[in-house]
This record gives structure tokens, C-alpha cells and sequence, in this order.
């Protein structure tokens, strides 16, 4: 979508992500190997009691469902910058869910403007476990 079709306020659902022990374990050895996400001993000595799945992976399973209902699509030109927030662990099987809205908008030329997008994911609790907010460059309607 063209910046110039985007509103402040427009949001979507995002569709569940399941976060599946096997891939969480995959994620965790692969990109943050540290005893909370693979060592199932050390974990249940831990104030969480169990394997914890790594925040980054718990935030690209969200996000990865947030785009498959993407606001940006091809207009997108480059992301700017992320921010997450992680409120609660998240743990093998947990069922992620979410909402993304258009949270600012700010036109930096003709050619293009900068669209806040934040996105607050929930576990199958309705726990709030994490909050991102991306800023990204997307293209406006020649004219």
C-alpha cells in the first residue's frame, strides 16, 4: 500500500504462531545457544522452570504471520529500525497471536514517508509477551 493510502489507527490481526519445541531448540542452538533456551536441567533450576524459546525467535514467528497481512507490500522501500520489547517468557508450545497498527506516519518527501508500524503479541493466555515497534520507508503515488 502507498504511503499516501495509509491512515493512523489502521490495524490488522495476526493469524497464530505456534512456537513448536523442535524449532525453538533449532533457533536457540543455532543463533543464541545459552542454557535457558537449551539446557533443560539448568532451565528448571531457573526462575522460569523450563526452556524458555529466545526472544528474537519469538518475535520473527510473529512476525513473519504479520506478513502475510503486511500494510507495506511492494510499496515497501527499506526498513528504518526495530524496537522489541520482551514482557513475558515464551515457551515451547505457547500459541502467539497479535495485532499490528499503524502508529505514526510521517511524510519525508515526494517520493516517499516513514510508517510506524507497532505490533503487541499475546500468548494463548491473553498474556501480553512482547511488543515491537518498526519503522519502515514506504514508497508514495507518483504523481
Amino acid at each position: 500500500m502507498y504511503f499516501d493510502d495509509l491512515k493512523l489507527g489502521m490495524s490488522v490481526e495476526i493469524a497464530s504462531a505456534v512456537i513448536e519445541k523442535q524449532k525453538m531448540m533449532e533457533f536457540a542452538y543455532a543463533y543464541d545457544n545459552i542454557p535457558l533456551h537449551t539446557d533443560e536441567e539448568y532451565a528448571k533450576a531457573s526462575p522460569f522452570g523450563r526452556l524458555i524459546a529466545p526472544g528474537m525467535m519469538s518475535f520473527m514467528s510473529v512476525w513473519a504471520r504479520y506478513l502475510e497481512v503486511d500494510f507495506l507490500g511492494k510499496e515497501l522501500l527499506a526498513g528504518k529500525s526495530t524496537k522489541i520489547e520482551w514482557h513475558k517468557p515464551v515457551y515451547a508450545e505457547d500459541v502467539l497471536r497479535g495485532r499490528a497498527e499503524i502508529t505514526n506516519l510521517v511524510k519525508r518527501n515526494a517520493r516517499n514517508g516513514l510508517v510506524e508500524v507497532t505490533i503487541e503479541a499475546y500468548n494463548q493466555k491473553g498474556e501480553h509477551v512482547l511488543s515491537d515497534v518498526t519503522e519502515a520507508i514506504v514508497k508514495c503515488r507518483e504523481l
